[in-house]
């Protein structure tokens, strides 16, 4: 089979949209009418912010570690998992859908990546849960997806604080990381977001409720857009560059001193 050219640049569609909280139906509803808008914009990727299906009901003090089953779904069988699936799939779109996954026992605080063919490739689970979040059962990876545009890895929202996050996902070769986030979105959050992208040379795809946020290889701003209209935005990012900066030896991945790490 011949080799696919390689791809170098990406139109990613960022979701901005506040959930109604525990409301998984209507917030379904207004996700496939948020994605028929995206369709027009012929994009290669979809985000969705954390939690989005149930509007992150784990803040809710009356929410348990069981209880937060109620608002949980099965990527590949549950009615909004076929939709969206379906929706990846007429669209050629690759979808990452924050949400809260059932597990056998319990659930977690997930970002679960339909492909372009709309199938159902796997998870990613929030590795750092605090407060709340203890609710959910903890992800206890921190995995790169193969796409046909290149490796991608995802954190959810509080994982971006801890560098290493990012940086593990950037020398497992992840080229552009996907961040669904309910959380923090101010001119803190700012600093952190083009220091990670900078530091790792990773470009981050920021998606909040409030805010689509794009940073690049070099920790510059792609788009920073918090009107709630049209409910999404895209960007564009060159891929390209990643690629430049990480053949370069004189980057800081190819610089690391791995020999003096040690604690």
């Amino acid at each position: 089979m011949p080799k696919l050219p390689e791809m170098t640049k990406l139109r990613v569609a960022t979701l901005r949209s506040y959930p109604k909280k525990g409301d998984v139906k209507a917030n379904s509803v207004r996700l496939l009418e948020i994605l028929d808008r995206i369709a027009t914009q012929h994009v290669d990727v979809v985000v969705t912010p954390e939690c989005f299906l149930d509007g992150y009901m784990v803040t809710k003090p009356d929410v348990n570690r069981r209880t937060i089953r109620r608002y949980g779904i099965d990527p590949e069988k549950s009615e909004i998992g076929k939709a969206v699936s379906a929706w990846a799939k007429k669209n050629k779109t690759w979808v990452i859908l924050g949400c809260t996954r059932l597990l056998d026992k319990g659930a977690s605080n997930s970002a679960v990546v339909y492909n372009r063919r709309g199938r159902y490739v796997g998870a990613y689970d929030k590795t750092h849960c605090r407060g709340h979040d203890q609710k959910f059962v903890v992800g206890k990876d921190l995995p790169v997806f193969k796409a046909d545009f290149g490796k991608f890895g995802i954190v959810i929202c509080a994982d971006r604080r801890w560098p290493e996050t990012i940086r593990t996902l950037a020398l497992k070769g992840a080229e552009i990381i996907f961040n669904p986030t309910y959380g923090q979105c101010d001119e803190k959050n700012m600093w952190v977001m083009r220091t990670r992208s900078w530091e790792s040379e990773t470009p981050i795809v920021f998606t909040h409720p409030r805010q689509s946020l794009v940073t690049d290889v070099k920790g510059e701003v792609l788009i920073d857009e918090t009107d709630p209209l049209p409910g999404f935005s895209v960007c564009e990012v060159n891929l390209t560059n990643v690629r430049k900066k990480r053949a370069d030896k004189n980057s800081f991945l190819n610089q690391r001193r791995p020999d003096i790490y040690k604690l």
